[in-house]
């Protein structure tokens, strides 16, 4: 069994949260530009209900993105500075699978699409099947305007604020869409249940190596490289 802390603050959402022994414990608030000044005592708080220290613990997984370029920074560094301290592996989460997760528990349903609104008149997006409870990726997370935005063959329940832009997406993904449930955030608690497969396979990385994935700026350079 793993005791694995996961944070997340890529959205207007703050949360932490605790895989302890196959329990899971999760403080989740909606705190817009609250995030540096709460995150690090929601950790602390948590911990100390269960006496436990960061030393203790076998992993820190976070949020790494896509989202708020803000916030990534903030969970990233967050974490890196707690894994560092205490000598522990990184486990860097996708926002757009904890998503999926979060809502596959929900609903049930094994075809989802994650979009959040990455301002600028995009969104960032990715789809995902589920097999045995986990996403397995159908394409590469995006960010896209949202009239390009398109999806491999099937129908999906489709979650989180990228879908404010519904009405400007193509009428033949919407005929996709068989539900839109736009109030969904990155939840620590989906993060740390992803994180639990990557620590069991090994799938970890030093805390210099936990970096933040942006998707806009990773665009960016490909245009320039590609001019």
């Amino acid at each position: 069994m793993s005791r694995i802390l996961a944070l997340d603050t890529s959205t207007d959402a703050c949360s932490v949260a605790l895989l302890l022994d196959g329990e899971l414990f999760e403080d989740f608030r909606v705190i817009p530009r609250q995030h540096t000044r709460e995150l690090l005592p929601m950790i602390s708080a948590l911990l100390d209900s269960h006496k436990l220290t960061v030393a203790e613990l076998d992993a820190i997984a976070f949020g790494r993105g896509p989202g708020s370029f803000a916030g990534i920074r903030i969970a990233t560094g967050t974490a890196q500075g707690l894994a560092f301290a205490a000598g522990l592996p990184m486990l860097p989460v996708s926002t757009l699978a904890a998503m999926a997760l979060t809502q596959h528990q929900a609903s049930g349903c094994d075809q989802l699409v994650a979009a959040l609104d990455a301002r600028m008149d995009e969104i960032y997006a990715g789809a995902y099947r589920f097999k045995q409870g986990l996403p397995v990726e159908l394409q590469p997370e995006q960010v896209c305007a949202p009239a390009q935005l398109a999806l491999p063959a099937g129908r999906f329940v489709a979650t989180g604020s990228g879908f404010n832009y519904l009405d400007d997406m193509s009428a033949p993904l919407q005929a996709q869409l068989e539900t839109v449930i736009t109030e969904c955030y990155p939840r620590a608690g989906a993060m740390a249940l992803l994180a639990q497969g990557d620590w069991e396979a090994g799938r970890t990385v030093a805390p210099e190596q936990a970096l933040p994935v942006y998707l806009r700026d990773e665009v960016a350079w490909k245009k320039k490289d590609q001019q």
